[in-house]
């Protein structure tokens, strides 16, 4: 048993002083991953908006503002919990594969790989998600929820550094198509940091869902209005302009493919860390990865290693690695394929996978993918080996929020604009999440016809009934759950408080293959953030591990933000992380 060999040591390293103080209120709260964005959901609050309202406000807000990394048009996984009733709901926000494509169509035209640009689009789902969200479960209409992202798109705001950055790195992809680079670099440039960034196109689109919500709405009421305007993107002009693009270009997404489309709504997936409920959503993302990191942990007892001290940076980064091989093995859109999650979240199994840590030696590949129906072995499993480089870590922000009843929201929404190409005239980049996928036919997330690509975008709950809520999340690809199990032991484990533990030192593992085309693979790789220390990484070295460096506060090891509520004293804190321009507003 790991427990048994694993030397601890028994102090416990406190937090080092966060850069910002936790957020802290008594009514309501969100924190999102650009400030604007969050500035656009506590107006919501203001106006008697619930979390759903605001929820989607600043969603929407972050399609504008992080354009770069968030598409209107893209996808937005939503988790709610509503107070009264007691229960969480998970909206999937994920589009799929048009009918008419398939997967020979990579592996004899493209030699298995998805290749950037129009054939990598699925159906869009965020504008779906939002709007099922405000109808099942909030209180205002697209038009007033919208109202701040259509203002910034129209207006214009400063460039901030990130965005800027991104656009910059990624000038080539930016150029590939003329309607991407009318957008993003304006007079031939990535834009400079402050100056103002302006998406007329997308203003016009966002304001005649509005508007034709408005016309709806004055006949039959909210419901009609905004089924006005989901018809405005699924059936109207906005969806003509996108099949009529696509079929002019080769793409394989038609007007049927978009009338036809609904979100799914469902029940998270849970698991009970110390009498804390931590929820995530099915295994069609990879929101699962982060409970079976917590089941294997869950029978150590953490503290006694010290936070971040080389014995627990190795333990995280093994138990990382252990549920990173059942996601390449077993995770997939449920529609298609049965996904053993129960026994894969069973305490049984857990144990079985913890006891093939070793406390002295780290897996120089990705460990074999467990079987919960046998027993775990303790092998290496054949995959790529990746090409030299920095992993990638593209896309996505995210929003929480919790209100004066009590009611939490998380979403993270995504879609880069480099990639795929914007429709003219629409500023919209339908989402290219079909490079989740794999172009390979004995793979579970090979592409099929009406199938979802395994999205890494994946908010989370925290829940101790009587005594906390606390929706969580995070920017990064295959860094999020990462992130997400550091942020939240931080809390749990250590007492740290939202603010300490998001901005506290991390790190990651990339030894398995990435998430996204051409999921390269990284054997033994462990990137930590430059406040770990050299020492560590000699450390952490000597036990096996490939380190590499990040400078310190990277925006690459993610953008936590977590609004806290506790129950008893009805105190809010919201924290948000300085990696990225993400912030906090309460009151």
């Amino acid at each position: 048993m790991y427990e048994r060999t694993f030397s601890t040591d028994p102090s416990r390293a406190s937090a080092p002083p966060s850069l910002r103080p936790a957020v802290m209120g008594h009514r309501h709260m969100v924190s999102a991953g650009h400030y604007l964005a969050a500035e656009a959901g506590f107006r919501v609050l203001e106006a008697g908006g619930n979390a759903v309202d605001a929820g989607v406000a600043a969603g929407i807000a972050l399609g504008v503002v992080q354009s770069d990394l968030v598409n209107f048009a893209g996808v937005a996984p939503i988790m709610i919990r509503r107070a009264k009733a007691r229960d969480v709901v998970t909206i999937d926000g994920l589009g799929v594969w048009p009918k008419g494509i398939s997967l020979d169509l990579f592996v004899k035209e493209h030699g298995g790989a998805i290749p950037p640009g129009i054939l990598r689009t699925i159906v869009p789902a965020a504008p779906d998600a939002w709007l099922t969200a405000l109808e099942r479960f909030g209180t205002m209409s697209f038009g007033e929820v919208a109202s701040d992202a259509i203002r910034f798109a129209r207006d214009g705001f400063a460039m901030h550094a990130l965005m800027a950055e991104l656009i910059r790195e990624n000038a080539e992809g930016y150029r590939r198509w003329p309607s991407n680079a009318a957008i993003y670099l304006p007079g031939g440039r990535a834009p400079q940091v402050g100056e103002r960034f302006v998406q007329k196109d997308l203003a016009r689109t966002l304001q005649y869902m509005a508007d034709e919500e408005k016309r709806a709405a004055r006949r039959g009421g909210r419901k009609r209005g905004l089924k006005a305007a989901r018809d405005a993107f699924y059936r109207g002009d906005i969806a003509k302009a996108i099949t009529d693009f696509q079929r002019k270009n080769g793409g394989f997404l038609t007007s049927a493919d978009m009338a036809a489309y609904r979100v799914e709504l469902g029940a998270p997936v849970r698991y009970r860390f110390r009498g804390i409920d931590v929820y995530a959503c099915g295994p069609w993302c990879q929101g699962p990865v982060l409970l079976q990191m917590l089941s294997i942990l869950d029978g150590i007892d953490l503290g006694t290693l010290g936070h971040n001290s080389v014995e627990y940076v190795h333990l995280l980064a093994e138990a990382m690695k252990l549920a990173f091989a059942d996601r390449e093995r077993h995770y997939a859109d449920p529609r298609f394929a049965r996904v053993p999650i129960a026994a894969l979240l069973s305490r049984g199994y857990a144990a079985e996978r913890r006891a093939l840590i070793r406390a002295l030696e780290a897996w120089p590949e990705m460990p074999q993918a467990g079987d919960p129906k046998g027993r775990a072995r303790r092998e290496t499993t054949a995959a790529p080996r990746a090409a030299k480089g920095e992993p990638m870590v593209l896309d996505t922000s995210y929003v929480a929020v919790v209100d004066r009843h009590g009611n939490a929201f998380s979403a993270t929404p995504s879609d880069s604009s480099w990639h795929v190409p914007v429709v003219p005239g629409t500023g919209l980049a339908p989402s290219g999440r079909g490079y989740q996928s794999w172009a390979k036919p004995s793979h579970p997330q090979a592409v099929a016809p009406g199938r979802r690509p395994r999205l890494t975008p994946n908010p989370a709950l925290a829940v101790r009934e009587g005594h906390f809520v606390m929706p969580f999340g995070t920017p990064g690809g295959d860094v999020q759950c990462q992130a997400m199990l550091q942020s939240f032991l931080n809390i749990a484990v250590f007492g740290m408080d939202v603010q300490q533990a998001v901005e506290a030192p991390r790190f990651a593992t990339f030894s398995f293959p990435n998430s996204f085309e051409p999921h390269t693979y990284y054997p033994g790789r462990l990137n930590l953030e430059g406040a770990l220390g050299s020492e560590r990484g000699e450390r952490l070295s000597a036990l096996g591990h490939k380190v590499e460096w990040w400078p310190e506060r990277t925006w690459r090891a993610g953008g936590m933000c977590m609004v806290a509520k506790d129950e008893k004293t009805g105190l809010l804190s919201g924290g948000a992380d300085p990696r990225r321009p993400s912030y906090a507003v309460g009151w």
